[in-house]
């Protein structure tokens, strides 16, 4: 039994490096693992403020930090594929929220066009964004993109930790949503 188990976590290691060699180089940015998030400070499509306890599901929440649902198009795509996956993680535990600093117009039109079943939040005064630690800091204050956050996704557990986090290097990659979703399960 003992020579099975050591079996399992070799493939199970294996297959893990495998799926991490597809993934580009994380961005080193965001709150340290396993330390207590602060509140959103972000508003949903219809200007109501929403709270992690809010959003998350029994098992957590799967926070996206994306740019626009306005002018980016990897965003775009990646929003339309969150809503595919949307109910499988929902059956996991997990629910969604995309949160970027757009206004709520933008992210409502957004939303009822692709008829998403999960909340886009507005961040307009960056303030989630910054306490986050994800302000993308190539955009400079002025700038017509400033307060954008790096692209990345992360996971708040049940009890308000970070549990996960990825953020990329460059803006056109994103979460693999089956590689998480076979993950999580």
């Amino acid at each position: 039994m003992k020579k099975i188990i050591n079996y399992a976590l070799v493939i199970m290691t294996f297959i893990s490096f495998n799926a991490l060699a597809v993934l580009p180089p994380p961005k080193d940015t965001g709150l340290p693992l396993h330390s207590k998030v602060p509140e959103l400070s972000a508003v949903d499509i219809f200007n109501n403020r929403q709270t992690l306890k809010q959003l998350s599901g029994k098992k957590g929440l799967i926070l996206i930090f994306f740019r626009s649902a306005d002018w980016c198009p990897y965003c775009k795509k990646h929003l339309v594929e969150i809503n595919k996956w949307n109910d499988k993680f929902n059956q996991l535990g997990y629910k969604f929220a995309a949160i970027s600093y757009d206004d709520t117009k933008t992210l409502r039109k957004f939303t009822y066009k692709k008829h998403l079943k999960y909340p886009l939040l507005a961040d307009q005064n960056h303030q989630t964004i910054k306490a986050y630690n994800v302000l993308n800091t190539e955009q400079k204050e002025g700038s017509e993109h400033y307060g954008i956050p790096f692209p990345g996704v992360m996971i708040i557990d049940p009890e308000g930790k970070l549990a996960y986090k990825y953020f990329y290097l460059g803006y056109k990659k994103r979460v693999v949503l089956k590689d998480l979703y076979n993950t999580l399960n």
